[in-house]
């Protein structure tokens, strides 16, 4: 009889505990539930309430804390006032947007010194009258701000801009962002609508002429000091050797001499230009003078490209896009100057890494540095590649100093380039 009852007493202990326990998962999921809005409505101020709303809700709730404490109505009213304000700030940012927005450039490359043109057209895709907004849209490091007034049900609102290129940059226009909220900036509500775009901005280029670039171009090959045994251009007669390819024994030479004799040549290869920018501030008096090695690079680049010669473009820190004219200009137009001094990591050791196998190395850069300097520097240029060192400068003139495979060019318009390139063909 006593087990029974503490059997029956331990089966009550445990519907108990079960029930408690349940008791108390109902409690925790009402708790989610119930905290599940409050949080929601948290995160939405705190996205959206500006620092100026935040200023006005601590006073609402100041003014009225305060007033109910001391006893002062007039804090209690003001309290009330700052509340309501914002109350009715939120409910001017609530809704949803029907929008679609459109953001059209009619050019994304343009040149130093002009002005890209571009549409942004708001329609309102919903049923009901939209209230007025303002449109946001960030051109680069600045923005540009469109009242849009209410629009009925499918109506269109169309706002035609200009973008300047004053400088040489990359410009990301975009994203157009509308904006809702009040008059005082209490609540701002902003949605997203595009995504971001590029607007090229290049560097000015100078036409090197039709003549074609022969210091870059080479159709056929150009001759290095590497002898084989196997190539077009021919450089000399030697004893054969057993293991030699019989095809290139000279039958008049070896009966003449009466002993096999073979014949070499000199390797050929195409014209691969290797074509460096050096971007470090303690090379260039100013930014000007930086500006101009970008158009004087730029300009000799473009025109390799275009005479679909292989080029490999880079600074000491990146290689650029040699492919097309426009993707390579897309990539100068982007080129910044760095700080450094100008010894650090010269281009003509990217260079040696990068394109041992060059032909021919073009490297432009300031005016920092002295002849004998820049000589110093084509070091690093692996042997048998020609080298050009381009120095810019607005007080240089026009100078060519040429010593074996290296030479030295000073420039100081980029309109003297066509005549520096024509003076390097003859050199």
């Amino acid at each position: 009889m006593a087990r029974r009852d503490l059997r029956a007493a331990g089966a009550r202990t445990r519907s108990g505990v079960r029930a408690a326990g349940a008791h108390a998962r109902d409690l925790g999921v009402r708790a989610r539930r119930a905290a599940g809005p409050l949080s929601r409505a948290s995160a939405w101020i705190g996205r959206h309430i500006s620092p100026l709303g935040w200023i006005v809700l601590v006073g609402a709730l100041g003014g009225l804390l305060l007033g109910r404490h001391f006893g002062w109505d007039e804090l209690v009213v003001g309290g009330a006032t700052l509340a309501a304000l914002l109350l009715i700030s939120i409910i001017l940012t609530l809704g949803r947007s029907t929008y679609r927005v459109e953001l059209d450039l009619a050019d994304h490359r343009i040149v130093v010194g002009e002005r890209a043109v571009g549409r942004l057209q708001v329609t309102n895709v919903g049923r009901a009258r939209t209230l007025p907004a303002r449109i946001v849209l960030p051109v680069g490091a600045g923005q540009a701000d469109v009242d849009l007034p209410s629009l009925a049900s499918e109506a269109e609102f169309e706002e035609v801009f200009a973008v300047a290129g004053a400088r040489r940059s990359v410009l990301t226009v975009g994203p157009v962002r509308s904006v809702r909220g009040d008059a005082l900036g209490l609540v701002r509500r902003q949605v997203m609508w595009t995504e971001p775009e590029h607007l090229y901005v290049h560097p000015h280029t100078v036409s090197l002429g039709t003549a074609r670039t022969g210091v870059l171009r080479d159709l056929e090959g150009e001759a290095t000091r590497v002898v084989s045994d196997h190539d077009m251009s021919f450089h000399a007669l030697r004893e054969y050797v057993p293991g030699d390819d019989r095809r290139s024994i000279h039958w008049r030479s070896s009966a003449r001499l009466g002993r096999l004799m073979v014949r070499q040549f000199e390797d050929t290869r195409r014209t691969h230009t290797a074509l460096g920018l050096v971007d470090t501030l303690a090379d260039y008096r100013d930014e000007d003078e930086f500006e101009l090695a970008v158009t004087v690079y730029a300009s000799i680049g473009q025109q390799a490209l275009r005479e679909e010669l292989e080029v490999t473009a880079l600074t000491a820190t990146r290689t650029l896009r040699s492919t097309t004219p426009p993707s390579f200009l897309d990539d100068c137009a982007g080129i910044e100057l760095r700080d450094g001094e100008p010894d650090e990591a010269p281009v003509t050791q990217e260079i040696a890494r990068t394109v041992p196998h060059a032909s021919l190395a073009l490297i432009v850069t300031g005016s920092s540095l002295d002849a004998p300097e820049l000589r110093a520097r084509a070091a690093h240029v692996p042997a048998g590649v020609r080298t050009v060192i381009v120095s810019v400068g607005e007080d240089h003139e026009l100078t060519l100093q040429t010593r074996n495979l290296l030479t030295v060019a000073t420039l100081g318009s980029a309109k003297d380039l066509p005549r520096l390139m024509r003076r390097l063909v003859a050199a």
